[in-house]
């Protein structure tokens, strides 16, 4: 996803070891089909999201309105466990080529449309399929079909059969022993009748008709508003307010108009400005107001690495050695951040490989220039670094920048737009230079960080040459691809966890991302107003669905 309290994570063998037994998602949901309200609106800010259709959403604010809107079979626990939701069991064969999911009866959609096995199989399709052009539809790259649906030719998954209204059975192309993580994603919700399938879909991802704990309240207001309401027909445990709005702010100023806005009792929760942390947490810390918690993130530098200056790892090694991590730790984050070494980041300890990326340890100006020479960045190339404004990101890529004009003599050309359009410009044929990119995992496991960010099967280029995925560096390397696919295919976890060092190992070498920052999160809350702000989900993002009004 695009993205001082540790979490603690826990991978891999916690899914793999579900048998066919039922979990906690259905017990005791019953206990709550009464008014559970405790009413209340929460308030927050943020920009225009790019799309908040379940099968297309990628980045922050579009993943925070899905996961709200739709429920589907598994969910993700704020410390990083896989949980069932609308799943009573899961199981897969042997040889995790094949898995069964067992839905939960009686839920519907919130325009009284059943939840059933067939509409997961028709979200599942409609995410995947040509029309949808969705940057995420790799996530069912694996189901079969999954080919037929991308070109055109077919509007259903071949893999995937619905027996009865409750069961849904899933072949693979490849071996997955890992699958059953992939289904927290939104790529996986299930959607009504209403919702088109092979043909383009705009009415829908104005107003989506979801399943989840809350439903839109109207249409999309764009770069205004997108407002929610507590869906009372939600077939789990009931959401407690009644209402969650969300300010559509400016991109340039986004996160010093939510800091501002909190201050000023007009948002129940807010981003902090970089410049702005130390006084933050001086001020709002003492209230019990100011949250901090190293999260499952990582920040990169993203190279371009198919065309441009940076199509070497030459040239990608020059630029990470210029970076002085620590002074940008230190000096432009003051000290709230901690330079990272890695691709998988520590929040992953099992698979964690400390100091792995040998040029992110330290500045080094002698091997920077060294391997700008082999790579032809003589001084005064000409460089673009494009970076997303109003979200924190011009102090530290204005520093990067200065670094690589001083230690290179590059002429770097800084390039602000808003979120949406540096993701489309990052998918075009023509980028070129490096970009600010940060990626947060999907599903708890190493893999959702190797296979989305490197695998070829994430590039997936049209006719065009656009990227269509997020491996936007067009990292392709036939023996990493294998190594994540056998990776994939086996049971054991330590066996598993291994293959997943020696690809990140074999991606880390040839520079295909260039590690910055470890992701911390920051963020200021009405706690003196509401009850369930003690944590912030797997996605970073607030838990709505347990946040109520205090009496």
């Amino acid at each position: 996803m695009r993205g001082a309290k540790s979490a603690k994570w826990v991978v891999g063998a916690v899914v793999v070891a579900l048998a066919a037994t039922a979990c906690g998602g259905g017990d005791g949901d019953s206990k709550d089909k009464g008014n559970a309200a405790g009413g209340g609106t929460f308030r927050l800010g943020s920009t225009e999201p790019d799309t908040i259709d379940p099968g297309r959403a990628h980045e922050s604010t579009g993943i925070l309105l899905s996961n709200a809107l739709f429920t589907g079979l598994y969910s993700n626990t704020p410390d990083g466990l896989a949980e069932p939701a609308l799943a009573e069991s899961a199981s897969s064969d042997e040889g995790c080529t094949s898995w069964t999911f067992k839905v939960k009866p009686d839920t519907k959609f919130s325009n009284g449309e059943p939840v059933d096995a067939e509409a997961f199989a028709r979200g599942w399709a409609r995410a995947a399929h040509k029309a949808a052009a969705s940057d995420v539809a790799y996530h069912l790259a694996g189901i079969k079909g999954y080919e037929q649906l991308q070109d055109g030719s077919a509007k259903t998954f071949s893999g995937v059969t619905t027996p009865d209204p409750h069961t849904i059975k899933v072949d693979l192309a490849k071996a997955d022993c890992e699958f059953v993580l992939k289904t927290a994603h939104t790529a996986y919700s299930p959607v009504p009748k209403v919702a088109k399938v092979g043909e383009e879909d705009k009415a829908f991802g104005e107003a989506p008709v979801g399943n989840g704990p809350f439903k839109m309240d109207g249409s999309w207001e764009h770069n205004k508003a997108i407002n929610l309401v507590r869906n009372d027909d939600y077939g789990l445990t009931k959401a407690k307010l009644d209402k969650v709005q969300v300010t559509l702010l400016n991109d340039k100023t986004a996160h010093q108009l939510e800091y501002d806005g909190f201050q000023a009792g007009t948002f129940d929760y807010a981003h902090i400005p970089t410049p702005m942390l130390k006084t933050a947490e001086a001020k709002f810390k003492p209230q019990n107001k100011w949250f901090a918690k190293d999260t499952n993130g990582m920040n990169f530098v993203l190279p371009i690495g198919d065309n441009g200056p940076t199509n070497s790892k030459d040239a990608r090694l020059a630029i990470s050695y210029a970076i002085d991590r620590q002074a940008i730790a230190k000096g432009v984050f003051q000290g709230f951040q901690t330079p990272s070494t890695t691709i998988v980041p520590p929040a992953f300890p099992k698979a964690y490989q400390k100091d792995l990326c040998g040029s992110c340890v330290k500045q080094d100006v002698a091997k920077a220039k060294e391997h700008a020479e082999k790579a032809g960045l003589k001084p005064g190339t000409e460089i673009k670094f494009s970076f997303n404004t109003g979200a924190g990101h011009e102090e530290w890529v204005q520093a990067v920048a200065r670094q690589l004009e001083d230690v290179l003599g590059l002429k770097v050309k800084l390039d602000g737009k808003d979120f949406p359009g540096l993701l489309k410009e990052q998918q075009g044929a023509t980028a070129t230079g490096v970009y600010r990119f940060a990626w947060g995992a999907d599903y708890p496991t190493p893999e959702n960080f190797l296979f989305p960010l490197l695998h070829s099967a994430s590039m997936n280029k049209d006719a065009e040459g656009n990227v269509v995925g997020d491996n936007r560096a067009r990292y392709n390397n036939p023996e990493f691809d294998k190594l994540v696919d056998t990776a994939r295919a086996t049971k054991d976890e330590a066996a598993r966890t291994a293959m997943y060092k020696q690809a990140e190992k074999m991606a880390m070498e040839d520079m295909a991302l260039i590690p910055t920052f470890n992701r911390s999160q920051f963020r200021l809350m009405a706690t003196d107003k509401f009850n369930g702000l003690d944590d912030i989900n797997f996605n970073e993002d607030p838990i709505l669905e347990k946040i109520s009004l205090k009496k």
